[in-house]
C-alpha cells in the first residue's frame, strides 16, 4: 500500500497473506514467538524487509497476534510477578521486579 492511495481488496488480502506468515506460518518459526528474544528476533528479520521507522510497531502488532500480549507483558506475566513478589515479601527476600528493581 501506498501513502495516499487507497487500499484494495488485493493489496488487503496481501497484507493479512504477510502477517499470517510471519504470526502463524514460517516466518513465525523464524522467529519462535513466545521464547526470549523473540521480538528482537522479528525486528532483525522483518528489518530487511521493512523501513526503521516502522519495524518496532509492526513486529509489536506481530507479537501481539501470535502470542496474546504486547512485548515484554505476554499474557499471565503481570500475575505471575505480582504472585512471586507476594511470596518473597512473605519471606522477607529481596525480589528482583520486571525492570531490575529490588523490592521487598
Amino acid at each position: 500500500m501506498v501513502a495516499g492511495k487507497e487500499a484494495t481488496p488485493g493489496d488487503v488480502a496481501s497484507t493479512e497473506r504477510l502477517k499470517r506468515y510471519w504470526a502463524e506460518g514460517a516466518g513465525a518459526a523464524k522467529i519462535r514467538w513466545g521464547v526470549p528474544g523473540d521480538f528482537d528476533r522479528c525486528v532483525t528479520e522483518l528489518g530487511k524487509y521493512v523501513g526503521p521507522g516502522v519495524v518496532k510497531g509492526l513486529c509489536a502488532n506481530l507479537h501481539k497476534r501470535a502470542t496474546g500480549g504486547w512485548p515484554g507483558h505476554a499474557p499471565g506475566v503481570e500475575s505471575s510477578m505480582a504472585a512471586a513478589k507476594k511470596a518473597a515479601h512473605k519471606e522477607g527476600s529481596l525480589f528482583l521486579t520486571g525492570k531490575g528493581v529490588l523490592s521487598r
